[in-house]
């Protein structure tokens, strides 16, 4: 049988998205159905493989920091997936060892949590957390908490522990649910004022972290940025727009498809 192409399949090389695939009966070619089965198998794998969390630990003891690990109250990935709620709260040993800690107050607390991809933290956190880390170095005025590596962990997780480090914003480095085309997906989320019970409303999200959507460096300026406004007005949230034009941003690479759109 053979394949109708669509007259737009030339749009296909502007973007991931499943366009243009023609059709072949009344189905998809076979080409595009196994490019199908092998993304979804990649974004299966991503939810369920498990974090190398000595490599990450170690790499950022090479950039000088004293990293913590730590756990939620899910003791697997089958109760991780299965209750959300144990995932946003820490085990209760390592609250004991943060409590014990008792970390000087700081401008910040990082959190690089496994997520619902281990691949992306894996990938995107320590570009980013560099890129950060040399932008807050360079303005000089911040402090932070050692950085957490934490496992099976929710991003309410880490308003728990940006209150035991006495934190003024917890940032938190995430990996996002896998989507069909972005296996590696690094999303940011930070709060003001970090505390148990905290609302969605009252964090921001940066999200689409990786060398295919937002760039590690550019998410890092406006991560940067935006702390620096959180940190003026002494809040985050709904309250603490991104009015930022993501191209102007040092670094920023606009796509094929924005330059064929724009132009």
């Amino acid at each position: 049988m053979s394949v109708i192409e669509q007259p737009w399949a030339g749009l296909r090389r502007y973007t991931a998205a499943r366009i243009g695939l023609g059709r072949a009966g009344v189905s998809v070619p076979t080409a595009a159905h196994l490019a199908f089965q092998q993304a979804h198998a990649q974004a299966r794998d991503a939810v369920h493989a498990p974090l190398d969390t000595e490599a990450l630990l170690a790499r950022l003891r090479a950039l000088g920091e004293a990293p913590l690990r730590v756990q939620s109250r899910a003791t697997d990935r089958a109760s991780y997936l299965q209750r959300p709620d144990l995932g946003r709260r820490l085990d209760e040993t390592d609250v004991q060892v943060l409590q014990q800690l008792n970390a000087p107050a700081s401008d910040l607390a990082f959190v690089l949590a496994d997520g619902l991809s281990a691949l992306a933290l894996q990938r995107q956190a320590l570009p980013l957390f560099t890129a950060l880390r040399e932008r807050l170095l360079r303005e000089g005025g911040w402090t932070w908490a050692p950085p957490v590596v934490a496992t099976q962990a929710r991003v309410a997780l880490g308003d728990e522990i940006g209150e035991l480090l006495h934190a003024r914003c917890v940032v938190v480095l995430i990996g996002e649910r896998p989507g069909l085309s972005a296996p590696d997906s690094l999303g940011i989320y930070f709060s003001w004022a970090p505390r148990l019970g905290l609302l969605d409303a009252e964090r921001n999200c940066i999200s689409n972290v990786r060398p295919e959507g937002l760039a590690p460096p550019v998410a890092a300026a406006k991560l940067h940025a935006l702390l620096g406004q959180a940190r003026t007005r002494q809040l985050s949230g709904v309250g603490l727009k991104d009015d930022m034009d993501e191209r102007a941003l040092p670094g920023a690479v606009t796509s094929p498809l924005m330059r064929l759109l724009s132009g």
